[in-house]
């Protein structure tokens, strides 16, 4: 398995150490999980994002005409807004 070295200052290992004792397991773990669960957290919020971007496509019409002062200038006459 591959593997990744990390720095951490003096306070951030005590820390970690402390978390890990805790917890009863061993930092290596505990460094693990924690990627692991902002990995999972990360690919959420990048699928959340890809769905609204489809439902707001899909209902592009109706949120022009629920909000129209939201909507951008649709023509430019030179180099002004219309």
């Amino acid at each position: 398995m591959p593997a990744l070295n990390v720095e951490f200052s003096d306070r951030e290992l005590e820390d970690l150490r402390q978390i890990a004792k805790e917890r009863g397991t061993s930092m290596k773990a505990l460094v693990r999980e924690a990627a692991a669960a902002d990995i999972v957290r990360h690919r959420a919020l990048k699928q959340g994002a890809e769905e609204f971007r489809r439902f707001f496509t899909a209902h592009a019409d109706e949120f022009a005409a629920a909000f129209p002062d939201d909507e951008p200038v649709a023509s430019m006459a030179k180099g002004r807004a219309v």
